[in-house]
């Protein structure tokens, strides 16, 4: 968005909850488009004075925690599903064209059978529950504004806002710094990926399309963890790997991708290894 002169305004509208304050400084300056607003989605009345002019809302804000998304129901209930619907009441109220609505595969539950899109959901967490609900307020608007439901997989790639609690990031981080990285499980556990430059890409890609509405999954590759093992040991050759409850299979979820399931595996890893590859560049030491 920073290079696309259309773009008249970009508010910020963030509660800062997360402590992370990485995207007030660096050398990238952003520039007079940009504004920044310190608030909670379930502070009705400035939230609604936020969009009140805008033209697109993207909904990014929710509690997110993984890997421990069976924590802290209460907030998860409040924030995802609650604190969306006052974001679809915002909209509803305003001048806004356009609602996109990052969910998450987690919607889907788990299960041996890849999900596609038309499968009953069956979350199996709270983060996955209030997900759901989420998506049942933004659908409540389809006549209204074009809305966009975009189910995300895991998060992954280096970023000026970093998160090391999503699992690729966090193996990463501990083969840099500790040499050493734990797998719970046996390892065969899949899980559905997404880089975020691809996701940065598609979002713009959907601010630019007067047609396409509705559902859709942001997802490019299925990796099982021991896939990412295999490339984090090519990465770092010393790195020592410590198995947890080895014997025990964790849940399973694979996705239909956003490319209907075309790619390689050897070409997803390859994929992998690269995008690590340059994301190990960024650490300090």
């Amino acid at each position: 968005m920073l290079a696309d002169p259309s773009i008249e305004r970009v508010t910020i509208y963030d509660n800062l909850s997360r402590h992370n304050y990485n995207a007030f400084i660096g050398t990238l300056k952003l520039d007079h488009r940009f504004h920044f607003i310190e608030g909670d989605i379930l502070d009705s009345r400035n939230l609604r004075k936020a969009v009140r002019n805008a033209d697109a809302v993207f909904h990014l804000a929710a509690k997110v925690t993984t890997p421990f998304a069976d924590q802290d129901a209460h907030l998860f209930e409040q924030v995802n599903h609650w604190g969306t619907a006052e974001v679809t009441y915002a909209v509803e109220e305003s001048d806004v064209q356009r609602l996109v609505y990052l969910s998450s595969v987690s919607v889907y539950g788990s299960g041996e059978e890849r999900k596609a899109l038309g499968v009953q959901l069956n979350p199996k967490t709270f983060y996955g529950i209030s997900k759901m609900r989420g998506e049942e307020h933004v659908r409540r608007l389809e006549d209204k504004v074009k809305t966009h439901i975009v189910r995300c997989g895991n998060v992954y790639g280096y970023n000026k806002s970093m998160r090391f609690d999503a699992v690729i990031n966090k193996l990463l981080f501990e083969a840099n710094f500790h040499g050493t990285i734990n797998v719970h499980g046996s390892g065969e556990q899949h899980r559905p990926f997404i880089f975020i430059d691809t996701v940065s890409r598609h979002l713009h890609t959907i601010l630019k399309d007067q047609s396409a509405t509705g559902t859709i999954n942001l997802v490019e590759h299925n990796y099982s963890i021991n896939d990412i093992v295999e490339v984090l040991k090519e990465l770092y050759p010393e790195m020592e790997m410590i198995f947890i409850n080895n014997n025990m299979k964790l849940r399973e979820l694979k996705v239909d991708t956003s490319t209907g399931n075309l790619a390689d595996p050897a070409e997803g890893l390859a994929v992998l290894r690269d995008r690590l590859a340059s994301f190990k560049k960024e650490f300090t030491f």
